[in-house]
């Protein structure tokens, strides 16, 4: 991202190619982006499958999700809000997927999650900037 970009979901850009550099994408539709979040499951402060840490702007989502007990999961590198859009879904979306997945949370559902994310990063598949 560009310095001065604003702190908001990828799909609420009105024009993203002028806030994402080259490598930016290239590091977003490849997913390298999430690699030092490896650092934050091994200190114990993630999971790799749960809901997305929300970002800042997204008060609306953290809230609901405090409401409904979504928070007590540890946040994932991918979830199934993930699999599920990605950047192509807004936050009300985002929290409805967070409740699928607490209500039906299971190791399989974990596993299925992860093969669906790889498959997903292999067919660069749900981005915005690839035009999904």
């Amino acid at each position: 991202m560009r310095i001065n970009t604003p702190d908001v979901p990828t799909n609420e850009f009105n024009d993203r190619d002028h806030y994402i550099t080259k490598m930016g994408k290239f590091l977003r539709v490849t997913s390298l982006d999430e690699l030092p979040q490896l650092f934050n499951i091994l200190k114990g402060d993630m999971s790799f499958v749960g809901p997305r840490p929300p970002l800042f702007s997204q008060s609306e989502l953290v809230v609901n999700r405090k409401e409904h007990g979504v928070d007590k999961f540890k946040p994932g590198i991918t979830g199934w809000a993930q699999i599920n859009g990605r950047d192509d879904i807004d936050d009300e979306q985002k929290f409805e997927y967070d409740l699928y997945y607490k209500r039906n949370h299971s190791l399989m559902l974990d596993f299925k999650i992860v093969v669906i994310t790889f498959l997903q990063v292999i067919k660069r598949e749900g981005l915005i900037e690839n035009g999904d």
